[in-house]
């Protein structure tokens, strides 16, 4: 790993942190490749069954380093949709694809892209006082890297449109009442807080938690109907995974499931 995005493995949590504190955590194109290979081996790597996202120092993530963007563009590198397709968008396919829960621990600021990275994660738990902010408008953009799909459907058309045409920041404890946000806790308190979710879902039903992340992806896209045969062809794949073998013969035998290891029903 880059030391732009460093990494650590805890019993099964995968933390990686976005580490350009003196740029507010600040993307560039060789950060936002760092993170891509983690969340792609994330997903590999058998010994990790959950995943923490977060920032060093004050912020989580202020966005796309524009000093970044501007000096590329001295270079040649005028087209920002290109930039998009080869960079951020990478990025959050990696987060999206990982079949392990990945956890965006938000230390401070989340704007821009910044942002967008924290939306693509599946929970966010917040340090009270810390704030979101749709920043795009205020330099003249577009929401991007997957803003624009986020926010619709997290919020809907008229709490997106506000947030995005106006570039006000929300606070977290405002996002926890939109449901943007799982958990707001003290600042010392967010790793702590982070850990025991990861934790939590590091010791759970990896395989289940595989199959709900692909159904919820691929249901935002369905009516009634289809959703519904999603959910019959997903519960046939579930029902034959040692998951689902082992929390049947707990609930049987009036004991805790033990996920991961490998157990058969008895006929």
């Amino acid at each position: 790993m880059s030391d732009l995005v460093l990494s650590t493995l805890d019993g099964g949590v995968l933390t990686l942190t976005l580490n350009r504190p003196e740029a507010l955590n600040a993307l560039t194109k060789e950060m936002t490749g760092a993170l891509r290979d983690g969340m792609q081996a994330a997903a590999r790597n058998p010994e990790v069954g959950a995943v923490i996202i977060t920032g060093a120092g004050r912020a989580f993530c202020a966005g796309a380093d524009l000093k970044d963007v501007v000096a590329r563009r001295e270079a040649g590198e005028r087209d920002l949709g290109d930039d998009l397709r080869t960079n951020y968008a990478p990025m959050i396919r990696a987060i999206r694809a990982c079949p392990k829960p990945v956890i965006a621990a938000l230390n401070g600021t989340a704007a821009g892209a910044g942002l967008s990275l924290a939306l693509a994660c599946d929970l966010r738990i917040a340090a009270a006082g810390a704030l979101l902010i749709m920043v795009f408008v205020r330099v003249g953009l577009v929401p991007d890297a997957g803003s624009l799909f986020f926010l619709t459907r997290m919020l809907g058309l008229s709490k997106a449109t506000e947030l995005a045409i106006s570039g006000d920041p929300l606070t977290v404890e405002d996002a926890r009442t939109l449901g943007l946000v799982a958990a707001v806790v003290p600042p010392e308190q967010l790793m702590p807080a982070a850990m025991e979710w990861a934790r939590r879902l590091n010791d759970g039903p990896r395989q289940t938690h595989a199959l709900i992340k692909q159904g919820l992806e691929r249901a935002l896209d369905l009516d009634l109907e289809q959703a519904m045969e999603l959910e019959s062809q997903l519960q046939s794949v579930a029902a034959e995974t040692t998951d689902a073998q082992e929390a049947i013969e707990a609930f049987l035998t009036k004991r805790k499931p033990q996920f991961g290891r490998v157990r058969r029903l008895k006929p």
